[in-house]
């Protein structure tokens, strides 16, 4: 090993004019480094064509995790730094060299699955760009569902957490798509599987875990529990079965009346997509051309009984007939976002309304009730975890693509796990509500109201 360090060192000597070889293997990375700002393609020598040959081949051929490193001034020099000499001079150290930001591809086009249309003539684009950023982004917003969602489960086993709990883990790239398509300013209301849409809407996990185990912290004051959560724009998580369809169409209403350009996107489930109310709904926007989005999230199951067994019809995406619709893959997150683009630009551009099902598949049973594999295997269950996991896809395709690295990912996951534990860690410790504040919230009133309790001499108040 040492008679192979000081050939390489005195090669390098000879090409960069150093009269002394390197003693240190810290030394020698500098070398290296000197030596391929020194060498050019236009002077033909050996160490040119040897660096040729091992050059990084492109992204789409090779994995980053198995391509070789390309070594830089500042790559090496911060290598260099980072390192402490007794690290470098032990034999028995490994030495790290991890990408630079300058390797990644910043940006690259994928094919999508092309849609199932209904009433148009055509459809959402085949082929999508993805930014480095935005793939990261969309990686760690659908990991925090995850890791959130799974956080949730503990605690509910724990009995942290009580009551009604729907769990949202293997459809988060239905809500990391159609946000990232729709404005902030835009409306959005969904149904009570509503943690993860909670936290694409700008809540944060820690006042979600919060209101799951009823704390002053939640963001519903430890009041409102997994089904109703809150935030500016978007009207939460409703208990009862399609009654937030019919809330969305009206919320569409006003923003035509106020002409603001607005849209509302109304989400509901397979479950809820026999509804009477929703095909009144259906109805009424149609007539009234409101820039309403109806996205039917198809998991395949409502509560313990397939789509097969319920609708006569499971061609969702047709069930406005008189409105168009599209059906999509709701397990790929780019091409929900690209779907949703293209479905909110048909309602503000005054065509009126349209449908948009995703289809797309949950991990968990309907609630914390159901253990989830009495009208399904567990087979079946492993095999879309296995072929068709949301993050997995993601993540496969950066990888493949070379638009992040195996560690910067496992980097996010770190991060990640930390954040969910600090936000677990608030939940349980943070005070319950006083009694004084039951019935706070209420009304929107100035001033407080009285409200009588459980017998005509429990006084309470009620604030906003």
């Amino acid at each position: 090993m040492t008679s192979v360090w000081r050939f390489v060192s005195n090669a390098l000597c000879r090409i960069t004019g150093r009269k002394v070889a390197a003693p240190t293997v810290s030394e020698l990375l500098v070398d290296l480094s000197e030596f391929i700002r020194l060498t050019s393609p236009a002077v033909p020598d050996p160490a040119e064509t040897w660096l040729q040959s091992h050059k990084q081949p492109p992204p789409s051929s090779t994995p980053p995790s198995l391509a070789p490193p390309v070594c830089t001034d500042e790559a090496s020099a911060g290598l260099v730094s980072s390192m402490t000499e007794s690290q470098l001079e032990n034999p028995g150290s490994t030495v790290v060299v991890s990408n630079s930001l300058n390797e990644f591809t910043t940006r690259a086009s994928f094919d999508i699955k092309k849609c199932d249309l209904h009433g148009l003539e055509a459809g959402p684009p085949l082929k999508t760009e993805l930014s480095r950023d935005e793939g990261l982004r969309f990686y760690r917003t659908m990991q925090v569902m995850r890791r959130m969602e799974l956080k949730a489960d503990q605690l509910y086993k724990q009995k942290i957490i009580r009551g009604f709990c729907h769990l949202y883990d293997g459809q988060e790239a239905c809500a990391a798509g159609v946000e990232a398509a729709i404005d902030p300013s835009d409306h959005l209301i969904t149904a009570y599987r509503a943690h993860g849409y909670t936290y694409t809407r700008g809540v944060s996990v820690r006042e979600i875990l919060a209101e799951l185990t009823g704390r002053r912290g939640g963001v519903a004051k430890g009041k409102g529990g997994s089904m109703h959560m809150y935030a500016p724009n978007f009207y939460g998580g409703n208990g009862i079965v399609g009654a937030q369809v019919p809330l969305g169409a009206g919320i569409a209403l006003a923003c035509k009346y106020q002409g603001n350009n607005q849209i509302c996107v109304t989400l509901y489930g397979d479950g809820a997509a026999n509804q009477g109310q929703i095909f009144e709904a259906f109805n009424m926007a149609a007539l009234w051309k409101l820039p309403c989005l109806f996205i039917c999230e198809n998991n395949k199951y409502g509560m313990g009984t397939s789509v097969e067994r319920a609708s006569a019809s499971t061609d969702y995406y047709k069930r406005g007939h008189f409105m168009p619709g599209i059906r999509v893959d709701g397990m790929d997150v780019l091409c929900v976002r690209e779907a949703t683009k293209f479905a909110a630009d048909h309602c503000r551009t005054g065509k009126g309304p349209i449908i948009m099902e995703l289809q797309t598949y949950r991990y968990h049973g309907h609630s914390m009730s159901d253990p989830g594999v009495s009208y399904r295997t567990r087979e079946e269950i492993q095999e879309v975890r296995s072929k068709n996991d949301p993050i997995s896809l993601l993540k496969e395709r950066m990888l493949s693509s070379n638009m992040a690295s195996v560690e910067e990912f496992k980097e996010i996951d770190i991060e990640i796990r930390k954040e969910v534990e600090d936000a677990t860690q608030f939940a349980t410790s943070d005070s319950e509500p006083p009694l004084e504040e039951l019935c706070n919230h209420i009304f929107s009133n100035n001033p407080p109201l009285q409200v009588r309790g459980t017998h005509p001499w429990a006084k309470l108040k009620s604030s906003s």
